[in-house]
Parts: structure tokens; C-alpha cells; sequence
């Protein structure tokens, strides 16, 4: 089968088309146990103190996921994207999920200091993730800056602070997503023969 060929059948079944077969083959490189990084981004809160970050470790653990470290860093650019940075080079993270520092406040800096990290922006996140949060704070939902991208193989989700927000990114999409993102961006290139 072409190269060419092969990505038409993937591209298929992502938009509800093709086989049962395409189905399997586009999710065979999945990560089945996800290692994950939870960081809180604070300079108010501390790791006894963070709804947000409870919520996200909740989500992973339901999802028989395991969260390899657990951080707390403060909102500070050079701060963020140094932890960010060393935990998408650790051998037990398959995903990065951060929360707060999302906001448009002065020291909300968590998205300036993550995105020169990724290598592929994944746009649909934030877009998905602003869409289901309409139905709970309205039209407030233009100042949510939630993001996401592949930094190396790693994905990397930037929530915003709240419990709610964390609960719905990394119930409703980052742990249903983590592991197929995961295994795709650390699939080798090469074309079935």
C-alpha cells in the first residue's frame, strides 16, 4: 500500500468513514497506560491546596492512567517552561497537563512560555474545549486561553485554574485523547508494504 494510500484511510476514519479495519489500524500505535506530568501553574496555591490539579489526577486515575510526578510551579515564564521542557524529556511521560496561568492577567504567562515548546500546535483542543465550556460560563469563554500541542512525542494540554476546567478538559478530552496522540506522535515514519 502507498504512503499516500495509507494516510487517505486514516484521514477516513477520523471524519467516520472507511472499516472497522481502518478504525484498528489508525489507533494500533496507541500508548495504553499513560504516564502523566500534572503541573500547577500558582503563586497562591500549594500542592495540598489545588482543586484543579485533585480534579486532573482524578480524571487520570479513572482512566487507568498514572500520573508519573505531580509539580507546582509559580507564574513565571522562564519557571513554566522549564518544568514543562524537563517533563516532556522523561521516559515515564507520555502527556504534560497544566493548570492555570491561562487567563489574559498580567502574570498569566503559562501559554507564552509553552507554545515555543511544541513542535505542532493542536488547534481543535482549545476549540473543543471553549465550546463545551459555553454552556457553563457563557460568553465568558473568549478569555479562556486553553491550548495544546505536541512538544518532541509528548502532548502537552495547558487548562485553565478552575476545578471545573480541569475537571472537564481532562475528563471530557485529555484522557479519551492522551493516549492515541501520544502513540501517533511517537510512531516511527514508515509506510506499510
Amino acid at each position: 500500500m502507498s504512503e499516500h494510500a495509507d494516510h487517505e484511510g486514516d484521514h477516513e476514519t477520523e471524519h467516520g468513514h472507511g472499516s472497522t479495519n481502518d478504525h484498528e489500524h489508525h489507533h494500533a500505535h496507541d500508548v495504553e497506560s499513560v504516564g502523566y506530568a500534572v503541573v500547577t501553574v500558582s503563586s497562591s496555591r500549594s500542592l495540598e491546596d489545588d482543586p484543579a490539579g485533585d480534579a486532573i489526577v482524578a480524571a487520570v486515575e479513572d482512566a487507568n492512567g498514572t500520573v508519573a510526578t505531580r509539580e507546582l510551579v509559580r507564574d513565571e515564564y522562564d519557571g513554566v517552561q522549564g518544568a514543562v521542557n524537563n517533563l516532556v524529556d522523561r521516559e515515564d511521560v507520555d502527556c504534560v497537563v497544566t493548570t492555570g496561568g491561562t487567563g489574559v492577567t498580567p502574570d498569566d504567562v503559562t501559554v507564552e512560555a509553552v507554545e515555543p515548546l511544541l513542535d505542532k500546535a493542536l488547534p481543535g483542543f482549545g476549540e473543543l474545549f471553549r465550546a463545551m465550556s459555553r454552556e457553563e460560563i457563557g460568553t465568558t469563554v473568549v478569555a479562556t486561553r486553553a491550548t495544546a500541542g505536541i512538544a518532541g512525542d509528548v502532548p502537552v494540554f495547558c487548562l485553565p485554574g478552575s476545578e471545573n476546567a480541569a475537571r472537564l478538559g481532562s475528563e471530557e478530552i485529555i484522557t479519551e485523547q492522551a493516549g492515541h496522540l501520544a502513540g501517533l506522535a511517537s510512531r516511527d515514519d514508515e509506510t506499510d508494504e
